[in-house]
């Protein structure tokens, strides 16, 4: 491996306590960018990556946006590190910027879905008690498959994020603590495989959909956790309550909640002035 090739790069920043600083999920996304970048770049000179490079292979991307945002992000990270170990100049992503569409791409249950999905798996059921848990607790689907009893003290379930790190603090709606106390639960984690073991986050992702299939509902794990959090947004919980429930900080996403839940708001309200007049 060439000393100043970008696969020789990316194996140092791998070995950075800039890498190892990333929260594991992160790193695995990223790592999937850089070995599609290896395979086909890794043998070209880094110091040779221009603005112009980035910008070429986010057009590549251009009909997967999100993709295209990984991908940068990834660059990003790389490159900022290389400029900060002075091993280039000046980072090639820096000023990049990506549209990205107003979705994540993940479709926001509905609550006719959500009673849609009930019908069909009833009280007792390893299907209803995983979308009690993602709907009343906002969880991830990666932390959600590790909530067990363990995670809850005196109603309080306390449970670090695998993605973020945060901190989580939710208390256990009485919805949820009646499910979970009708269900078959596994040991470890109250989500589990038929034989009472834990599920990964792939293995519960694809099962969910199954369940979601069955169900004739176009529903996702992570559907649902928007779901939850529109639904708390129009009951009124604020942009701090939200980082609270979701794990979020900087006010950008639970805004988005919240913003939408007053526009819905004022939009109801409107309509009664819409009538003609008395007259």
């Amino acid at each position: 491996m060439a000393v100043e090739s970008l696969a020789w790069l990316i194996a140092r920043y791998r070995e950075s306590r800039a890498w190892t600083a990333l929260a594991p999920a992160t790193r695995r996304q990223r790592e999937l960018v850089f070995k599609k970048v290896a395979a086909t770049a890794g043998a070209e000179a880094y110091t040779n990556v221009t603005r112009q490079t980035v910008m070429a292979g986010l057009d590549r991307r251009g009909a997967t946006p999100f993709a295209a945002k990984t991908f940068l992000k990834a660059l990003r990270g790389l490159f900022r590190w290389a400029a900060e170990n002075s091993l280039i100049e000046r980072d090639p992503t820096e000023g990049v910027r990506i549209p990205l569409p107003r979705t994540d791409g993940f479709h926001s249950w509905t609550e006719d879905e959500i009673a849609h999905f009930e019908a069909r798996w009833p009280i007792g059921t390893r299907e209803r008690l995983a979308l009690t848990i993602l709907l009343y607790t906002g969880l991830r689907r990666g932390d959600a498959v590790r909530l067990g009893r363990q995670h809850i003290k005196d109603g309080i379930i306390t449970l670090r994020a695998g993605k973020t790190g945060t901190q989580i603090i939710i208390p256990v709606l009485p919805e949820l603590a009646a499910i979970i106390n009708a269900s078959r639960t596994g040991d470890l984690a109250f989500i589990a495989g038929e034989r009472g073991r834990p599920m990964t986050k792939e293995s519960f992702g694809n099962w969910f959909r199954g369940a979601c299939q069955a169900a004739s509902v176009p529903g996702s794990a992570h559907g649902l956790r928007k779901a939850g959090a529109t639904r708390a947004a129009e009951n009124g919980a604020t942009v701090a309550q939200l980082e609270a429930i979701y794990g979020w900080t900087g006010g950008k996403m639970a805004s988005l909640y919240t913003r939408q839940a007053d526009r819905a708001k004022l939009a109801r309200e409107a309509m009664g002035k819409l009538g003609r007049g008395k007259t």
